[in-house]
């Protein structure tokens, strides 16, 4: 067990959204991120620490990312699911917190619902990160940013352009354009716009957010245009799957609306994809997409996260 009682308690370093923190916090776990993937970090900084991964919602990229990862540097990584623990029977997320934080080092949380993992980081002592909720995803977008530069350079004053919902992936997209600086166009029907206080947000931050109806307004010269999967995290607005694939289906990044992106536009999705309904097989596998190397990227991005919240770089 944990000895909690040798040093007073310090806040723990959550790391729940990227509009928690300021461009230079996030500029260094991206740093970590890189220098993780090119061999740079010395040792195994994990050596000897627990991360608890808790799974809500199947994962494929989160689970493995996550804990190839830990154990890449060192640590070691317990993966419990809703079934597996007492949070899925009725125990709080208040509780469950306090007890986790004295076996292990830090939690890691996917989950449809985003008040959980804030009860979640409210009570523990020790790190709690976001690996999905609801309303955002910020690790993908720690793998887009860390993505979009190893193709193009620095992302600051490049234009992303968002096709299709205003779901939880674009969410994170907003607040990254708040943090590193780019020109986020976000296309979608206005039935499944982002959120208008947060647009409100990212704007006073110094954002340069256009909303539009016309995917092809938003792809206009963009050098990165991004997609994500139409029915996703049991959202049944707007009259369920069929209705939204009805709303969305102009939205389609096929090979027409590419046309209209910078020439050397990268394409990217968080996966997985729906090829044939939100990003055509041609598109997907086409040249210009980076999807798969954005899939790589979640592990190292997550271990530049995981080193800024345990401290240790």
């Amino acid at each position: 067990m944990r000895d909690q009682s040798a040093a007073p308690p310090r806040r723990p370093r959550h790391f729940l959204e990227l509009m928690d923190h300021d461009a230079g916090q996030l500029r260094h776990m991206l740093d970590l991120g890189v220098r993780a993937k090119r061999g740079q970090i010395d040792g195994k900084p994990l050596a000897g620490k627990s991360i608890a991964l808790i799974f809500e919602k199947p994962s494929t990229r989160t689970r493995v990312s996550f804990e190839v990862g830990i154990r890449q540097l060192g640590g070691d990584a317990i993966v419990l699911s809703a079934k597996d623990m007492q949070l899925g029977r009725g125990e709080s997320p208040a509780d469950t917190a306090q007890v986790l934080s004295r076996y292990v080092d830090a939690i890691m949380l996917r989950t449809d619902d985003v008040r959980k993992i804030r009860e979640l980081a409210e009570h523990a002592t020790v790190p709690v990160i976001n690996g999905l909720t609801d309303v955002s995803h910020p690790c993908q977008l720690m793998a887009d940013m860390m993505t979009f530069e190893e193709h193009r350079g620095p992302v600051a004053g490049q234009v992303i352009a968002w096709t299709g919902d205003g779901n939880n992936v674009a969410q994170s997209f907003i607040q990254a354009a708040a943090r590193f600086g780019f020109t986020l166009r976000i296309a979608t029907p206005p039935e499944l716009a982002p959120p208008a206080q947060l647009i409100d947000w990212a704007r006073r931050e110094g954002a340069r957010i256009e909303l539009t109806s016309d995917p092809h307004l938003a792809v206009d010269g963009a050098r990165c245009v991004v997609t994500d999967t139409w029915v996703s995290m049991s959202d049944e607005r707007d009259g369920g799957p069929s209705s939204r694939h009805n709303l969305l289906a102009p939205y389609q990044l096929n090979a027409a609306l590419l046309k209209g992106a910078a020439p050397d536009a990268i394409v990217m999705h968080c996966l997985p994809a729906h090829r044939g309904e939100e990003i055509t097989q041609e598109v997907m596998d086409g040249p210009q997409s980076v999807v798969f190397d954005e899939a790589e990227n979640r592990l190292h991005a997550q271990k530049g996260v995981l080193l800024w919240a345990l401290g240790l770089a």
